[in-house]
């Protein structure tokens, strides 16, 4: 072999791993976005063979067929799962998710050009000019809260993450309440987390009951299961019941999608689940804003076998995804009747929970929210009322 072929080939060799180099780093940046690895090592395997086959055509006889055929097939056999990766990708995004991000909370703003709030036909017998309470809590509260203020609070624009109508969500909520941030939160009862939080700062909250309302479960509208006991609950979330089949549905593997930490459900599943423990939940990978890969809490996603759970007017009137249907619990289904009765057994009290506010409208407020007026716009809304 003469010097010049072999300054071509190493030539070769040297801008192949170039380009591989420069491949492999747009692919990973690419499959990190995508939350595909996999599909990171397939493309960079892909574009290696590309490479060698290119150099092949270069340098290899020009009768030396097999070669060439053997690297066809070889690029191939590696074009083929990255394609696949795709498709999957596409069927995965295509699924429903019954998550926070799925509700547009600005068609829920009081004093909002057409608003879905429920609002009472007559004046408020409290109204507040000043010293107007800050407000923070749960999403599936704010639709409640939001037509107190309507009621009670001046007409003006409340900013959904900077006024004195927030909605920060449960566990962030929690956090403003215990920094002094907002005067009073709506939301379930807090998490042993969030009450260790409150006594290492000194804080002591106060819960008063305004409402009822159901913890539901659900799976895909086609799953043949129609209800589960508490304890087939309890089994399937701490990974001793793994297949539908051994609940009475069909041979497939139970994915039991669960929320973040200290949310107000996840809080109302640990404290059904009693003494067992509760599995790992299914992950999904989220790229930060540093480029590095965070594992949070994957969103309840609706494929045929998964099953999740949340508050039931959050569930049906504000999502409303018809492709998913609620489970009866021990023989009963969820609904108003039922909650009132406290047949369903996963009904529980929602709050107005303070931490020593020197407010002195924070007292007017919640009176007025337990009085007639008050319980009326809780039943409005879609829960139960607590008087």
């Amino acid at each position: 072999m003469n010097k010049e072929m072999v300054g071509k080939i190493f030539g070769c060799i040297v801008l192949g791993a170039i380009i591989t180099v420069i491949g492999v780093v747009a692919m990973v940046m690419t499959a990190l976005n995508a939350q595909g690895r996999v599909y990171c090592l397939l493309v960079a395997v892909t574009t290696f063979v590309f490479i060698i086959y290119i150099i092949g055509q270069m340098f290899a006889p020009q009768k030396s067929r097999l070669w060439n055929r053997a690297l066809f097939v070889y690029f191939l056999f590696c074009t083929l799962p990255v394609a696949g990766y795709e498709i999957s990708s596409y069927y995965h995004n295509s699924i429903p998710v019954v998550s926070e991000a799925e509700v547009d909370l600005e068609q829920y703003k009081p004093f909002g050009a057409g608003s879905k709030i429920q609002k009472l036909d007559r004046p408020a017998t409290l109204s507040l000019q000043s010293d107007l309470p800050k407000i923070d809590g749960a999403t599936a509260l704010y639709p409640l809260y939001a037509s107190f203020v309507q009621a009670v609070y001046p007409k003006k624009d409340y900013d959904l993450y900077d006024s004195e109508v927030m909605v920060s969500k449960t566990p962030k909520a929690y956090e403003n309440l215990l920094d002094g941030k907002v005067d009073v939160i709506f939301a379930a009862a807090p998490s042993e987390e969030q009450l260790l939080a409150a006594k290492e700062k000194g804080v002591e909250l106060k819960l008063t009951p305004i409402g009822r309302e159901a913890f539901v479960f659900f799976v895909h509208a086609e799953n043949p299961v129609q209800g589960l006991t508490t304890k087939q609950i309890q089994d399937i979330y701490a990974g001793d019941i793994i297949s539908w089949d051994e609940v009475g549905g069909s041979y497939e593997v139970i994915r039991a999608f669960q929320r973040p930490e200290n949310s107000g459900s996840q809080t109302m599943l640990q404290k059904i689940m009693g003494d067992k423990e509760l599995m790992t939940a299914p992950q999904e990978d989220v790229v930060t804003g540093m480029g590095g890969i965070i594992e949070q809490t994957a969103n309840y996603k609706n494929y045929s076998n998964a099953i999740g759970y949340s508050f039931l007017f959050y569930a049906t009137e504000m999502v409303r995804n018809g492709s998913i249907r609620l489970l009866a619990i021990d023989g009963v289904t969820p609904n108003k009747e039922t909650i009132k009765s406290r047949a369903y057994p996963f009904a529980a009290e929602f709050y107005a929970v303070t931490a020593g506010t020197d407010n002195p409208n924070v007292e007017k407020l919640i009176e007025w929210i337990l009085s007639p007026q008050g319980q009326e716009l809780v039943e409005k809304t879609g829960y139960i009322p607590v008087k």
